[in-house]
């Protein structure tokens, strides 16, 4: 009995990871397009905790599903998004491999800037799966500041596991095959369980 017990445990990671990859294969071809990059990004934040629970089958059809939702409500600030992150990664560069006293200002705004949003981006994730299918780019918004208003620490944490990824990735690009979607979903998804199970323990007491 014990010996099947780890067989079972075992198939089901194996399945958990399976399932996984292959939400992450679709993300990467989804996300080809710069105004579906972020689209998929939701779409596949949306069904990572179902892949995690297996509680749900037919996880493709669901994931193409929140994708249609999301290119229909956040495409065009995804694109903004993407913009706004091609300017900011232009200019962390630049400044980065510049000389003189502007450097020195202009990264000391451009950093903690960065670290900013990538905090917003990672609570708007993590709020994410339990948003209405009503919901908007500015209801998200207020959403995830107020996570991250709540939730400061645990959020930089999940921002430093970002950056973390992002230079591992830079040197070895081959990351961004399994990983481009997978790390920052996970990440976020880390952090919702977080908040929940904090909240069940407040509830307890």
């Amino acid at each position: 009995m014990e010996n099947a017990g780890r067989t079972n445990t075992v198939l089901t990671k194996l399945s958990i990871v399976g399932d996984l990859l292959m939400l992450q294969l679709a993300f990467l071809v989804i996300s080809l397009g710069i105004l579906t990059l972020f689209p998929a990004a939701f779409a596949l934040q949306r069904v990572v905790p179902d892949a995690i629970a297996q509680d749900r089958p037919k996880l493709m059809r669901r994931f193409f599903g929140e994708f249609r939702w999301a290119m229909k409500r956040f495409w065009l600030a995804g694109f903004g998004l993407w913009t706004g992150s091609v300017m900011l990664a232009f200019g962390l560069s630049f400044w980065a491999y510049s000389s003189g006293p502007a450097r020195i200002f202009a990264l000391a705004v451009l950093i903690p800037l960065t670290g900013m949003i990538l905090g917003l981006y990672l609570s708007g994730l993590a709020i994410l799966p339990e948003a209405p299918t009503t919901a908007t780019m500015k209801t998200l918004f207020r959403s995830a500041n107020l996570f991250l208003l709540r939730r400061p620490l645990p959020v930089a944490g999940g921002v430093v596991v970002l950056l973390t990824w992002f230079a591992l990735a830079s040197q070895l690009p081959t990351l961004l095959l399994v990983g481009s979607g997978l790390v920052p979903a996970l990440t976020a998804y880390a952090l919702a369980r977080t908040r929940r199970e904090k909240t069940s323990e407040d509830v307890s007491i």
